[in-house]
């Protein structure tokens, strides 16, 4: 038990060893903790996706500081990766549990124009969707877009007009 406490120390008062073994060993634990939580917590970016990650950060660092025990510190964390989990789950299953956890896409430009209430709801501005039309669509020209939108994720996203053969 000495060994382990001169290893990874107890309280605050860490040396950099014991912080160092601290920070291995949390590492370690994390990756089998973003293992289980599977690929979408990094993948998807959605706000539950976010919320993970960020959680995750601030509760797992309190341990390898000291602030925090180590055991009640990864129990927490395999709760709410186990909860963000089984979220993922029901949102995959049921599209009316995706809508309230995640949002719907919102509709920001149509028929040549901008619609403008629905930016004001999504909290853009017109050079922010035209830069996500740049990115997606590739393109500074709107009159070659027919649709965009701000995705469930904060992304924008832009369809083409489909081209006429001639």
């Amino acid at each position: 038990m000495d060994l382990l406490i001169q290893i990874f120390g107890e309280g605050k008062d860490l040396n950099a060893l014991q912080m160092t073994s601290r920070g291995i060993m949390i590492f370690l634990a994390a990756l089998i903790l973003i293992r289980i939580s599977g690929r979408r917590s990094f993948g998807i970016r959605t706000p539950l996706d976010n919320i993970i990650v960020v959680l995750l950060g601030a509760i797992l660092s309190r341990a390898v500081v000291g602030a925090s025990p180590v055991v009640p510190t990864l129990v927490a964390c395999t709760s709410i990766v186990l909860l963000h989990r089984f979220l993922g789950y029901l949102i995959a299953k049921n599209k009316s549990i995706a809508r309230l956890v995640e949002g719907r896409k919102i509709l920001l430009y149509k028929d040549g124009s901008f619609i403008t209430k629905n930016m004001v709801r999504a909290l853009v501005c017109e050079e922010d969707a035209t830069q996500g039309v740049r990115k997606s669509a590739l393109t500074e020209d709107l009159n070659e877009i027919e649709i965009i939108y701000i995705e469930r994720n904060g992304e924008i996203s832009a369809i083409r007009k489909e081209k006429k053969e001639q």
